[in-house]
């Protein structure tokens, strides 16, 4: 709901109100007394018009309160994204449909009990109907407020390649009620709020690449980590790719012994949504800078056996 709109509709709800107590006014000076009236008429009409000035001052004051807090929030943002000032957006117009919603709803009751109208049948009616609303769509109101949380902690952005359950992808849309994740085949994925127990976003600030690097078991592991070093350090000094990695490549050591190959563990730390184009690239810088030197990467051995054939008496 824009600024506009909210200005138009609590200008309509003023117009209608003070129109009826003018109507009211004019009914009095006719002399027609309204059966709701009957008591201090003036005093009523008085106390009416204050009700309606604190409300209609009151929501313009705390609108004005919410757009301040928010445009104070977008300035306190590190980067001003455009998926980071759409979430405080957000944010701000939950809040201020809430407050119209809430300072209309309390207005209203409070007009009633001027004019003598017992109130307490509405509000029980209402709770039950709340009861029976937070029955009916608990789903709802879980995935809402979910959202709401998800929003204001700011643990995922639009952009942001995460895992949510068994569904990975990157986040094309943050809702209240859902979030909406495209994976690399295309295929749309839409996860309601509600139902998300965890989440894990790969970018985040920024991302991180493994490699196991296998070798054989002749090959000198001095000699393997040295030229994965070089290779790590002439692709971060390739124009095209230093932009994209934050730190050197990480040679953390042997990893492990398996059947027929040496484990070496590298890691390189890039910015976010880099790493996968990052890592692609120095693992085939590895694979030809090993052909170079000689290096072997194995691969696995079978050697079949056809079994012995029955000799003939």
């Amino acid at each position: 709901m824009t600024t506009e709109k909210v200005k138009k509709i609590l200008y309509l709800i003023l117009v209608l109100i003070i129109g009826g107590v003018l109507l009211v006014l004019g009914f009095t000076y006719q002399g027609i007394v309204l059966p709701y009236l009957k008591n201090n008429t003036t005093a009523t009409i008085f106390r009416f018009l204050l009700i309606i000035a604190g409300t209609y001052f009151g929501l313009k004051a705390v609108y004005l309160v919410i757009n301040r807090f928010a445009a104070r929030l977008k300035k306190r943002v590190e980067e001003e994204t455009h998926e980071r000032i759409r979430q405080i957006d957000t944010l701000a117009g939950i809040l201020r449909k809430i407050t119209i919603a809430g300072g209309i709803i309390i207005a209203g009751l409070m007009l009633l009990k001027e004019i003598n109208v017992d109130i307490r049948p509405i509000l029980t009616a209402a709770g039950i109907g709340g009861i029976a609303l937070g029955f009916g769509a608990q789903a709802l109101v879980r995935d809402i407020i979910s959202g709401f949380f998800l929003i204001i902690e700011n643990q995922i952005r639009i952009g942001d390649v995460v895992k949510i359950g068994d569904k990975s992808g990157l986040v094309e849309a943050i809702n209240l009620r859902t979030v909406i994740l495209r994976d690399l085949e295309g295929v749309v994925h839409i996860i309601p709020n509600g139902s998300i127990q965890s989440i894990s976003n790969m970018t985040k600030e920024w991302s991180r690449y493994i490699i196991d690097v296998a070798v054989a078991y002749k090959e000198d592991l001095d000699q393997v980590m040295d030229i994965l070093a070089q290779t790590g350090k002439k692709l971060q000094e390739d124009l095209q790719f230093a932009a994209f990695i934050t730190e050197p490549i990480e040679i953390l050591g042997v990893d492990n012994f398996a059947d027929s190959a040496v484990i070496i563990k590298i890691m390189i730390t890039t910015k976010p949504l880099k790493q996968w184009e990052v890592g692609r690239e120095l693992r085939r810088r590895i694979k030809k800078a090993f052909d170079q030197h000689n290096i072997e990467i194995p691969f696995p051995h079978r050697t079949i056996y056809w079994g012995a054939g029955q000799k003939n008496n």
